[in-house]
């Protein structure tokens, strides 16, 4: 009969072998390089240093500080509006309307301050507050009967469009505004949004100061703050946002209204820089922000994104644009390499976020 009472010999555990270290699956450390490639902001990186190269071997004027300058204000003028749309899009909307918001900001402050002889200044405030309605409007709009931000800014798109061009062709009898450079005022708002200033002999825009500055302060929030949280939070899933008390209905009001703010600063600047404004600019820009972003390396989807992707990719519109020129090339090819850019990039990012995602 066997003894039931009998001590099982206790198991012998084999140490494990020098240098080695046990993990269950879920603390493996990816190399370097893939948790490098996983950021947001190093693909749109790495595809704007080979479009340089690419560009200072193929158009040596290109090479010129004067021309680098030239490109730098181009990326600005798409990199300032790119900022607000990438952190909206972060927070899981986009909007169609911002191209033509920049023209209504633009046509605002103008024709109130020649129609009405004002300082400009009236003109630029009352502008800002157009344009921040225009962003409440459409966050308003989104989180009251849920429709898609397609659908809200799509709406507004065309609401502006047409009123951009019906008011100003009401008020002026013409599709453009009047010259408002002789008017009080004038001077020192341009001073702020299109002046340029000197560095070792080139002429460097204003703008590109303040696109950096812009970009290192949207950096700051959604790095360091509790506002960058909430946008990443409602960007990913709003419904689990709002049940850990994150604002969602603020934070999407204030994302659409930083769009607006954005379209404001880009509509003084073109207002200033050439004293009148057409009423039917501002058509198709909207893509060309969204695609910035999207090369940036924020997802349409929302919920991931930087604010530094965005900057490269508002470079490399800016370099593509001024290079083909410099290359002595047909321009009508710019959108074709924008297309090529704009698939690449969906496809890098998509691989990117797999990288990031995965276990």
């Amino acid at each position: 009969m066997i003894d039931m009472t009998q001590q099982a010999a206790p198991a012998v555990a084999t140490p494990p072998a020098p240098g080695s270290r046990q993990t269950d699956g879920r603390t493996i450390r990816r190399p370097l390089v893939l948790r490098l490639l996983a950021r947001p902001e190093v693909g749109v990186f790495l595809g704007a240093v080979a479009v340089f190269v690419f560009f200072l071997v193929m158009a040596p004027p290109v090479r010129d500080g004067s021309s680098m300058a030239n490109i730098l204000y181009q990326s600005s003028t798409i990199g300032i509006m790119a900022l607000p749309v990438a952190l909206l899009m972060i927070g899981g909307e986009f909007d169609l309307s911002s191209g033509v918001a920049v023209i209504t900001s633009a046509l605002t402050a103008s024709m109130l301050s020649y129609q009405l002889t004002l300082n400009v200044w009236v003109g630029v405030i009352v502008a800002l507050v157009v344009s921040l309605a225009v962003g409440l409007f459409n966050g308003w709009m989104l989180v009251r009967t849920g429709l898609p931000s397609f659908l809200v800014t799509l709406g507004t798109f065309l609401i502006l469009q047409g009123t951009n061009l019906a008011v100003t062709r009401l008020v002026t009898h013409n599709v453009a505004t009047d010259d408002i450079s002789d008017m009080d005022g004038f001077d020192q708002a341009k001073a702020i949004f299109a002046s340029s200033f000197e560095i070792g002999g080139i002429q460097v825009k204003i703008t590109v100061v303040w696109w950096l500055f812009f970009a290192a302060l949207a950096t700051w929030v959604l790095l360091r703050t509790k506002y960058g949280n909430w946008i990443f939070a409602v960007g990913g899933n709003k419904d689990s946002a709002r049940a850990v008390g994150v604002p969602v209905t603020f934070t999407k009001i204030s994302l659409f209204m930083l769009v607006g703010f954005g379209a404001w600063f880009v509509g003084m600047h073109q207002l200033f820089s050439f004293n009148a404004v057409q009423s039917g600019e501002g058509v198709g820009q909207e893509l060309i922000y969204i695609a910035a972003a999207v090369i940036g390396g924020c997802l349409l989807t929302g919920g991931y994104g930087s604010a530094i992707g965005p900057v490269f990719g508002a470079f490399m519109f800016g370099m593509v644009q001024q290079g083909i020129v410099y290359a002595g090339w047909n321009p009508d090819w710019f959108k074709t390499f924008l297309g090529v850019m704009l698939l690449g990039a969906v496809l890098i990012n998509l691989w990117v976020h797999r990288t990031a995602t995965r276990r």
